[in-house]
């Protein structure tokens, strides 16, 4: 698909369609589009496709600002990806096992928050589990991997074993395992989206959504004036909606298995992994949505329950955001 489609504005038919991963924004009036037209950008970006959408009078403005927006992506990318042996987190997947490995505040503040996260669901949320995420790698296996491999990595409670200090006036991190390798896949992306939200709002735009995957994050009203409307792909049609929902300077997080996964001998292996078996978490929920102030902790949030039941979920995100809510969907 050409670079001119992302860079183009949509068409009435397009806007109601088209969305990166599991979300969809639903249209605008068009005689409200014609005086502010919205210009929307989608790039690959963290193993999915970021999309920002600015609505603005002048479409110059916005696009500028489209730019910055999708620099700061690809700058906190370039942070802390684990793709990269000279990202923060790449570095410290290949050193921190011995030593203390420097990395920058944010990447400091973002694993401290999953962390946290580890804490208050009881080490369903695991940002130490790497290994087992790329044991896994479900985007290029076509079967399970051995057995015994998943079971090493089972229950090591790798939360537990990573250490987050100052080394020389700056944040180090350490590990306690050699089997310990970060992945801040379910969180990452949610910073990046806030930061791409900051820096929009430094520019004066008022109205926009970011989106990277599964993270959303509406900026002020629409333009037509009341909330957002944003749509959530069904787990079992991607052309119909399992819910819609109208937002305003509020995060959205989804966590589902339907985006990245394979099937072998009739199951579904995604991308979720949980921590007690080593394997992607087994349960009949298809995704957990978590509807909160920002998205780094929604973003967390929403991995951290997937699989639970409403209440049971409700319980876990409200310990850390207060009046989050929370959309099972089977």
């Amino acid at each position: 698909m050409s670079n001119d489609f992302f860079r183009r504005h949509p068409t009435r038919r397009e806007f109601l369609t088209v969305g990166s991963g599991i979300f969809v924004a639903l249209s605008m009036p068009l005689a409200l589009r014609r005086r502010m037209p919205l210009v929307r950008r989608s790039f690959p970006l963290m193993g999915t496709i970021a999309e920002v959408q600015v609505a603005h009078r002048d479409e110059r403005f916005a696009e500028t600002a489209i730019d910055a927006a999708l620099a700061e992506l690809q700058r906190v990318e370039r942070m802390m990806t684990r793709f990269r042996p000279d990202s923060d987190i790449g570095r410290a997947n290949l050193g921190a096992g011995r030593e203390g490995i420097a990395v920058s505040a944010e990447t400091a503040l973002v694993i401290e928050t999953a962390l946290h996260w580890s804490s208050v669901s009881d080490g369903r949320f695991d940002p130490a589990i790497g290994a087992a995420s790329e044991l896994w790698d479900v985007l290029h296996r076509h079967e399970p991997p051995p057995e015994e491999r998943v079971d090493r990595l089972a229950s090591r409670g790798f939360w537990r074993k990573v250490d987050i200090a100052q080394h020389g006036g700056a944040p180090a991190v350490r590990y306690e395992d050699r089997d310990l390798h970060l992945d801040l896949g379910a969180i990452a992306k949610g910073y990046g989206v806030d930061r791409a939200v900051a820096v929009l709002r430094a520019r004066g735009v008022g109205h926009a959504i970011v989106t990277v995957g599964g993270d959303l994050y509406t900026v002020g009203e629409s333009p037509e004036g009341g909330p957002w409307r944003v749509g959530i792909r069904s787990p079992h049609d991607r052309n119909a909606l399992a819910a819609t929902l109208e937002v305003a300077d509020r995060a959205v997080a989804t966590s589902g298995d339907y985006e990245r996964f394979f099937r072998w001998h009739g199951q579904v292996y995604h991308h979720l992994i949980d921590p007690a078996t080593g394997a992607p978490r087994r349960t009949p929920m298809h995704s957990a949505t978590v509807l909160g102030a920002d998205c780094m902790n929604a973003d967390a949030a929403a991995t951290a329950v997937f699989g639970l039941p409403h209440d049971a979920a409700l319980r876990v995100v409200r310990r850390r955001i207060s009046g989050a809510e929370v959309i099972p969907l089977t």
